[in-house]
Order: structure tokens, then C-alpha cells, then sequence
């Protein structure tokens, strides 16, 4: 396997303040964060990066890790010319963060690893979906999926960005989608999470069916500086369904570790 090849946003906010970098979920691209990076851009240099075959990155020609994929987030922030940054990543975004926190701890001043965790969902149901999207393409995937990211009131509160969301899931290209698939179905960082030295912030969603309370604690009493935060109203994408207070939870982690 090679890095594979993402896609950045250009970075936005004050020149030379510090760095925050928005990774995303499975199906989804940067427009999952389009209502928060305003809010973090007041005071930080924000971008965003889709997954390959996602968004505005290019399809993959071959698989991939989530390792791997943790890599090409750190070579892309050097290419920006970032040293230091704050990540934030959902579900597989958050994958990757933690990958990053292990692979290059001295990349990430802090973490939030949001609905997401050391472990995410069962192997064998992964391989199944990558097998059902490689079948049928990503298009089967949008009323369960729409099920899974939003809770109740979600979809009616903020009609326009979770209708583009979906839109971005129908047009995420179906092998690409099914590498990341067969890189969550491998993903397993129970047994390193004691090695994370950084401060992490995992957030669970009150309605995510997808990873639980449980789940969330597990990562944050895993590592050596962990904690919890319960996003209220939402379930599997808190950054679309409850912008807010993601960004609030957000700002106040990130604001306790970077010096002024």
C-alpha cells in the first residue's frame, strides 16, 4: 500500500495563529464542518481534509489504513507548513486522529475525537458493507445512512446541509468508499491508547447509534489525559446537526491548550 492522496481545504481564520484541522466521517466530505469553521476561524487558522475518492480528493487506485490515512493528514499539514495543530475528527475522522495522535505525537497539540473510538463497529459488518457498496454502489447506503447520522429533528432543523450531505454519500465513489471500509474493518487501537500522551476529548452523540457512551469512555480512560462531553440533539454528526455546541465544546478544549 502507498499514502494515499487527500484533499485540504484552504486554511482560513487570522495569519499565524494556531492551527486546527477538521477531519471527516465515512460518506460525508468538508461540508460536513461548513457551519463550524466559521465560528473556530475567529480565533484559529482552520482547514478541512476529504477522505480519497471523497469530495474533492481523488479516487484511490488501491487500498489503504487508516495508518495510512493518519499519514497523509501529517504530510499534508507539513505541506501547509504546520508544525503544531488541534484535530478534531468524526468517526472515521476521528479514526485517523487517533492514528495521529500515536504515529505523530509531535504533530498534535490536542485531540477531540468525536462519535468515534479505538474501535469502531464489527469487522465483519464492514467487510459486508464494502462488499454491498462494491455490489450495488453507495447509493443503498442513503436511507440507512440517513437513519445513522441524524437524530430526530435533525434533518427537519437543518434541511439544506444534511439533504448535501447525503447528495456527497451518493457521489463518494463506490471503491473508494469500500477501502475505507476495509480500513475501519482493520482499525483496532485498543491495546496503544496508553501510549497517547496528548489531551483528548472524546464526544459521543446522545442519539448515536453508531458509538456509544461506553465506547467514548473507553478511549477517554484509555489514554493518559482523556475526557467526555455529550453532545446533546445529536447522533452520528454533531457538526451538522448541532454546529453550535460542537463549536462552544471545541473552542473551550482547544482554548485550554494553546497558549496566548
Amino acid at each position: 500500500m502507498t499514502t494515499p492522496t487527500i484533499a485540504v481545504t484552504e486554511p482560513v481564520g487570522p495569519d499565524g495563529a494556531p492551527f486546527i484541522l477538521l477531519g471527516p466521517s465515512l460518506g460525508t466530505s468538508t461540508i460536513l464542518w461548513e457551519q463550524v469553521v466559521p465560528q473556530l476561524a475567529q480565533k484559529y487558522r482552520v482547514a478541512a481534509w476529504d477522505l480519497p475518492g471523497h469530495g474533492a480528493a481523488p479516487v484511490p487506485s488501491e487500498g489503504f489504513t487508516v495508518a495510512d490515512l493518519a499519514d497523509a493528514v501529517a504530510t499534508a499539514a507539513h505541506e501547509l507548513g504546520v508544525q503544531k495543530l488541534h484535530y478534531a475528527g468524526i468517526s472515521l475522522g476521528g479514526a485517523v486522529g487517533i492514528e495521529l495522535l500515536l504515529r505523530h505525537p509531535d504533530l498534535v497539540v490536542s485531540a477531540a475525537i468525536i462519535c468515534s473510538a479505538a474501535k469502531i463497529g464489527e469487522t465483519d459488518a464492514w467487510h459486508e458493507r464494502a462488499a454491498q457498496v462494491r455490489g450495488m454502489g453507495t447509493g443503498t447506503l442513503i436511507v440507512p445512512s440517513a437513519g445513522r447520522w441524524f437524530a430526530p429533528g435533525s434533518m427537519e432543523r437543518e434541511p439544506h446541509l444534511t439533504g448535501r450531505l447525503l447528495h456527497a454519500l451518493r457521489d463518494a465513489d463506490d471503491g473508494a468508499y469500500a477501502f475505507c471500509c476495509d480500513a475501519l474493518a482493520a482499525f483496532d487501537a485498543r491495546d496503544a491508547l496508553a501510549d497517547i500522551a496528548a489531551p483528548v476529548l472524546a464526544l459521543w452523540g446522545e442519539h448515536d447509534a453508531v458509538v456509544s457512551e461506553g465506547e467514548a469512555s473507553q478511549l477517554a480512560d484509555g489514554v493518559a489525559n482523556g475526557r467526555t462531553m455529550r453532545i446533546d440533539g445529536a447522533a452520528h454528526l454533531p457538526a451538522a446537526e448541532q454546529p453550535a455546541a460542537l463549536s462552544r465544546a471545541l473552542l473551550d478544549f482547544f482554548d485550554e491548550r494553546t497558549p496566548r
